[in-house]
């Protein structure tokens, strides 16, 4: 279909959603959106709908049963897109804190600076991260810190959340023996594109905590990706061919 297509996850984002993805039309490139809605209970999904006959060829909705976990979607949005031949797979959130200004940036790192994954990334050029309280930023740097020590990954930022993926890289990763669906899933899909060789380019943007709506953060979701990586990181050792 489309040369790139905008994958937004959605649970109760009905403050956020129409204007994201008018954000995203209004931008020099055009791009696609496949919306992947958990059956959000505020009306998500419908407002998407609505959008769908102002945009007919361009917005899509994917409805699931139930809240899944991020990395479900996306791997849900991933299939999606590779069964209608999409080159480029962004993974961007619906609440602002990725600013659609820099679509452009991460679609050129991969169509013209041969990059195979594009990372939106808060810390390569510092920390580039507004109204986050100091514990939080803190939290992530180290996270990130932690996360390239175990794993060897030569990435800044190994949990952001706004990646461009040539389509050869998810046709190469095994979707269905991802792990991680929450905090953890976007340090997995580095870290198998990393393990498979395929080029990966961090680009500076500036991350904005959101202001409507609610984060999604929890204990759980941390916990996952701290423990997660050990794991993770063994299991690539020992059976290598597999993961």
């Amino acid at each position: 279909m489309g040369n790139g297509i905008i994958i937004i996850p959605t649970f109760n984002e009905i403050e956020n959603i129409e204007r994201i993805v008018r954000n995203v039309f209004s931008q020099r490139r055009k791009f696609h959106v496949l919306v992947v809605d958990d059956n959000s209970p505020d009306g998500t999904a419908t407002r998407v709908r609505t959008l769908m006959a102002e945009f007919p060829e361009t917005l899509f909705l994917e409805e699931r049963l139930g809240k899944q976990g991020l990395g479900t979607a996306y791997i849900h949005g991933f299939k999606w897109a590779l069964k209608r031949d999409y080159d480029f797979i962004f993974e961007m959130d619906a609440d602002f804190s990725h600013n659609p200004n820099d679509l452009i940036r991460l679609y050129n790192a991969c169509k013209r600076d041969g990059a195979d994954v594009a990372i939106g990334s808060r810390y390569i050029t510092g920390v580039n991260v507004i109204n986050w309280p100091m514990n939080r930023v803190l939290m992530s740097w180290l996270a990130s810190r932690y996360v390239r020590f175990i794993t060897g990954m030569d990435i800044q930022d190994t949990t952001a959340g706004y990646v461009c993926y040539k389509s050869e890289v998810l046709r190469a990763i095994n979707l269905d023996r991802i792990q991680f669906v929450g905090y953890a899933f976007q340090i997995e899909m580095k870290f198998k594109s990393y393990l498979k060789g395929f080029k990966i380019i961090e680009v500076p943007v500036i991350f904005t905590d959101r202001t409507r709506g609610t984060s999604k953060m929890s204990g759980s979701i941390i916990s996952e990706a701290v423990f997660g990586v050990i794991k993770m990181k063994l299991k690539s050792l020992f059976n290598r061919k597999k993961f």
